[in-house]
């Protein structure tokens, strides 16, 4: 496979450092805002005010994520199509195909271990290194083309880990969605009103969302994509949209997409966890590794600071991880542990772990 060149790699990890410092910034008063926000004994913290007790869909769904050819996608690909397997078929489980939406414009060397449609990148400097701006356009172009049974489909991520059968959590034409902490539309009126006017209705009307995780109906989706990728590139055009959402810009963009078409999201808490802040696992559905999780060796929580012992998706830009990584020390929470077990158990049965993917 061909290297990956220095000067990607250091684009790449400047990049991860601007996210890591927006997002530390975001979690400083994460325990307090969903404490203040929502009432947590309650699965559900929003529902759309049109939705009817009772009504529900036990439709599958297809799994679908957007990914790129380096080995960092990769390796996280690979585990978390290793766990879609595993939970697939287990009781309370709606799912139904899994795709690989790869948004590097050619096969790679996965295609024969996950399902993967190739589709086009956006034309080159168009993302103005903002990767993640693929995505809108990579789902654009795969609802356009792929022959998809499903009625609904899950727009999920490669850092993502099924920990428990997840049902169609959608209620007919009501997308499920996570609440974010951070998604915060009302907190940035001035910007959001240069995307979705006053005649739409109240700010309010756009929910704290991305666009993954979220279970949503087919045909509600082949609306929203295309207002949502150019949403998107507007944002990421104007300098002020782009300072203020900076990250998570794209997820705000869902956001307001959705809004202007008169999509509301069935909030749903219990859809995802986030270790290290979210401790225990539950009867959650999905484990989101996007923080890195740093301790000491008395189980204590150093964020910010390298740990003593850690596990971090960033350190593995150029490969994967090695197999038996070295478990917590005593005290850490249980969110954390059961993450890296599954992690461990994927790369012990996973062939050629070692090699597949390593740039």
């Amino acid at each position: 496979m061909k290297r990956v060149s220095p000067l990607f790699l250091v684009l790449l990890v400047l990049g991860f450092f601007f996210a890591t410092y927006n997002l530390l910034t975001m979690i400083i008063h994460y325990k307090t805002s969903t404490s203040e926000q929502w009432d947590l004994s309650n699965p559900f913290i929003q529902m759309p005010g049109n939705l009817m007790e009772g009504e529900g869909s036990n439709s599958k769904y297809h799994v679908a994520l957007t990914a790129t050819d380096a080995p960092y996608s990769q390796w996280q690909c690979r585990i978390m199509y290793y766990w879609y397997k595993k939970v697939k078929e287990m009781p309370g489980s709606d799912m139904g195909k899994f795709t690989r939406i790869l948004h590097s414009g050619k096969p790679d060397n996965l295609m024969e271990e996950i399902p993967t449609f190739v589709v086009d990148p956006l034309p080159e400097g168009l993302d103005r290194g903002y990767i993640v701006l693929n995505r809108p356009w990579a789902f654009v172009q795969w609802l356009e083309k792929a022959m998809i049974d499903e009625e609904y489909i899950l727009m999920a991520e490669p850092d993502h880990v099924f920990v428990n059968p997840l049902p169609n959590l959608a209620r007919g034409k009501h997308p499920a969605g996570f609440p974010f902490f951070y998604i915060k539309p009302s907190d940035h009126k001035h910007v959001i009103r240069k995307y979705y006017p006053e005649e739409k209705g109240p700010v309010t009307n756009i929910d704290p969302i991305g666009n993954s995780p979220v279970i949503i109906k087919k045909s509600v989706l082949e609306k929203i994509a295309p207002t949502w990728m150019n949403i998107s590139l507007r944002m990421k055009d104007d300098p002020v949209t782009d300072k203020a959402f900076g990250w998570v810009l794209e997820m705000y963009a869902y956001a307001v997409a959705s809004a202007l078409h008169d999509v509301h999201h069935i909030l749903h808490k219990d859809f995802m966890l986030q270790p290290p802040w979210d401790t225990e696992v539950g009867k959650k559905f999905i484990i989101h590794y996007t923080y890195g999780c740093d301790y000491n060796l008395k189980g204590e929580l150093t964020y910010g600071k390298i740990g003593e012992w850690r596990f971090d998706k960033r350190s593995y830009l150029s490969g994967p991880p090695p197999r038996n990584l070295s478990l917590p020390p005593p005290g850490v929470p249980e969110s954390v542990v059961k993450l890296v077990k599954m992690v461990n158990e994927a790369t012990e049965d996973i062939p050629n772990w070692d090699t597949l993917n390593r740039g």
